[in-house]
């Protein structure tokens, strides 16, 4: 389960005679819509950047930062150049699959001879690649691999057994798309003669069957393959394809971890692919190497925790001189290591009681790495340099807010882009050392446009648990806010392992809505209890095995220290959340009816049980062995206690969580003679959106507090 980012969907400008304050009506009709840069990506020569623009795809001089021209003409939803940049992929059309997947429909245009060729003869297809030379596009279809010649336009089928909700090649399955964080499991080597796929059999996992309203006499079954926790996945094999010989090879992984093979990566040798494998319980990876010329496999390296290993967030780069650094969170916060092409550790490179949260490059000329850490500050993420061989660091970024980078390809310049809880979005280009060059694009104009609606920010402070932690929350109050005075709480919360709510960072989603509740005179607070991330493995590995536990302790415990403040009304206090935020706000309706009076949850969890293998048991192992780990923080099992006004929320059409999941606890409810009120999405997914269905249902949640808190 990955955290949904929550954003209002924006219909087009409208006007409206606007008082002076953040309606629902200003936040749908676009009027706070915000200005960014789309598809930034350095050109090979570390001088050029391109970027999406209405015309086509923008070159940019990163010294004069003035517009070159165009690469290519006409309207474009992404594109990838060749490694040599002679030919650029363009997807001109997509219709979204799961949240990962997509079909698409892509031309490749030769840059030097303007020759134009469609991939799949101009059908759809999902996630095509560039050989390393330039001379091939692999891509998947159907569930079979394929790979097309730039230059004759011939098309090479490489499997030919793939088959819906049977077998899928160099694509992941459903549960491997949503909780490994990428659809493609396939890589070419990077001598462009062979491809390393995985191949899923999926036959044997149980079906999960949505039905399909969409206006038709008779409804239509949607089925799919999904494993739930202890359930049987997909039987995973890796394979080699050498594009000379046409022939196919099944990989021997039978000494090795196999049950998963979370990801695929080139390396720095024109014959090698390394692939992730792991245990069931995602606590024990193996990283091994594949000589794309034999077929043999070799073991690299092997990481293991006594919890588990954020299988979703590998970080594996391989050196010029197949030197790799692997990132681990073995001292306790997640820091990179360097080891020599053997596997024989090095160095540990970053030390600290802080994390990297992403890796950018490295730069061989200066031995330097660049990272996204939490250097400044657990809600605040910077970007800085690392020299592996010396340890010298040098902060690049903003040491506040939220920063991320796009670097030049000879780490010359980067594109920083920065928020804070207070300002929306900003771009600057930098030099190398994190000097200021220019600005690119800021959001004056939105923020003008709020401050003058009185836009609330947000504040941040540390709420004890009773464990002696101090939590990271923040609080929003409104602009008179008088502490001799009552306000009524709303609490928002995610609480998932790893997640993060209370960050140092711009919310253009629910943070306009928290603020038209603020307006409407409650005070807004979120909380970050044990389980969230970027604090270190202690704070975050607590909840392994017991899910939701501790979880909600802190979230009773925040509520009830938020409810003896002098300006809290402690009869009055409401909480909300979405999908593992949904969970969790059906614990507090349940386990803490005494102390929250009204809760909304949206999309929630309500059984892990009915929730899919690779997320479940990473945290929580099989029902089959930790069954009270399942039942024991199910707010199903405590249903009767509910006592406060409660509305449930869910899509029918919800592939992620399963409207299943409203459907038991409900009747849990009903059994237990408890009133609540129910709202199904017709034909609605995970992220419940389209047409007028966010206002519809912002409205709902709006009245719904309104009315009850």
């Amino acid at each position: 389960m990955k955290k949904l980012f929550l954003t209002l969907g924006f219909l087009g400008m409208m006007h409206f005679g606007f008082a002076q304050e953040i309606t629902l009506e200003k936040i749908y009709s676009g009027y706070y819509r915000g200005k960014n840069i789309a598809g930034i990506a350095s050109l090979k020569n570390g001088e050029n950047y391109a970027v999406i623009e209405r015309g086509g795809i923008a070159k940019y001089s990163y010294k004069t930062t003035e517009k070159v021209g165009n690469i290519v003409d006409g309207s474009f939803e992404s594109y990838i150049f060749s490694d040599d940049e002679s030919k650029i992929l363009l997807q001109k059309e997509s219709e979204p699959i799961y949240r990962h997947s997509f079909l698409g429909k892509f031309d490749v245009k030769d840059l030097t001879s303007g020759k134009i060729i469609s991939l799949n003869n101009g059908n759809f297809v999902q996630e095509p690649k560039f050989s390393p030379n330039g001379k091939l596009v692999a891509y998947i279809s159907d569930n079979n691999l394929f790979y097309q010649d730039l230059e004759s336009g011939k098309i090479t089928q490489i499997t030919n057994d793939g088959k819906k909700n049977s077998v899928i090649n160099g694509l992941g399955d459903w549960v491997y798309e949503e909780e490994f964080g990428h659809a493609d499991f396939y890589q070419w080597n990077k001598g462009s003669d062979a491809i390393i796929f995985v191949r899923f059999d999926e036959s044997q996992v149980p079906e999960m069957n949505m039905q399909m309203y969409n206006k038709s006499l008779y409804p239509t079954d949607y089925r799919f393959k999904y494993p739930k926790a202890g359930e049987k996945n997909s039987e995973v094999s890796a394979h080699l394809y050498q594009v000379n010989s046409g022939k196919t090879i099944h990989l021997d992984l039978a000494g090795f971890e196999n049950y998963y093979i979370p990801q695929v990566f080139s390396t720095a040798k024109n014959d090698e692919v390394a692939i992730a494998t792991s245990n069931r319980h995602q606590n024990k990876v193996e990283i091994l190497k594949i000589n794309t010329a034999s077929g043999t496999v070799s073991k690299l390296l092997t990481e293991t925790d006594q919890a588990w290993i954020d299988t979703d967030n590998l970080t594996l780069e391989f050196l010029e001189d197949n030197s790799f650094l692997w990132a681990s969170e073995r001292s306790g916060f997640r820091h990179l290591y360097w080891y020599d092409a053997k596997g024989k550790l090095n160095k540990q490179v970053t030390k600290g009681n802080w994390e990297i949260t992403d890796y950018y490059g490295f730069n061989p000329k200066t031995k330097e790495v660049f990272l996204q850490t939490t250097e400044k500050g657990s809600i605040n993420k910077v970007v800085s340099k690392f020299n592996i061989s010396s340890g010298k660091s040098v902060l690049l970024s903003q040491a506040e807010g939220n920063n991320r980078a796009d670097f030049s390809k000879n780490f010359q310049y980067f594109i920083e882009t920065n928020s804070t809880a207070k300002k929306p979005f900003t771009y600057t280009l930098k030099d190398g050392n994190g000097k200021f060059v220019k600005e690119l694009q800021n959001n004056d104009a939105l923020l003008s446009k709020l401050n003058a609606d009185n836009l609330v920010t947000k504040e941040f402070m540390m709420i004890p648990n009773e464990a002696g932690d101090q939590m990271n929350a923040y609080i929003m109050k409104p602009k008179d806010f008088d502490p001799n005075k009552k306000y009524p709480l709303f609490m928002f919360q995610y609480s998932g392992p790893g997640s993060q709510q209370v960050s140092n960072s711009w919310d253009g989603g629910n943070g306009l809505w928290f603020n038209h509740l603020v307006q409407k005179g409650y005070i807004v607070v979120c909380v970050d209890g044990r389980g969230t991330g970027y604090r270190g493995t202690k704070y975050k590995k607590v909840t392994y095995k017991n899910l939701g536990k501790y979880e909600i302790e802190d979230q009773i415990a925040a509520a009830k220290w938020l409810g003896n403040q002098s300006y809290i009304d402690k009869s009055r206090i409401g909480i909300f959340g979405w999908s593992y935020g949904g969970y969790m706000a059906s614990l507090a309706m349940t386990k803490g009816a005494d102390v929250f009076k009204a809760g909304i949850a949206v999309a929630p969890v309500t059984n892990w049980r009915y929730y899919d293998s690779i997320y479940t048991e990473r945290f929580l192992q099989t029902p089959q062995e930790n069954p009270e780990g399942y039942d024991q923080n199910s707010p199903t099992t405590f249903a009767k206690l509910l006592k406060g006004k409660f509305l449930l929320i869910h899509g029918t059409a919800d592939d992620n969580v399963h409207f299943q999941n409203s459907m038991e606890f409900s009747e849990a409810l009903i059994q237990n003679n408890k009133q609540f009120e129910f709202m199904a999405y017709p034909d609605k997914n995970h992220g419940i959106y389209g047409g007028q269905t966010r206002p519809q249902l912002y409205k709902k949640m709006t009245d719904f507090i309104l009315e009850n808190l």
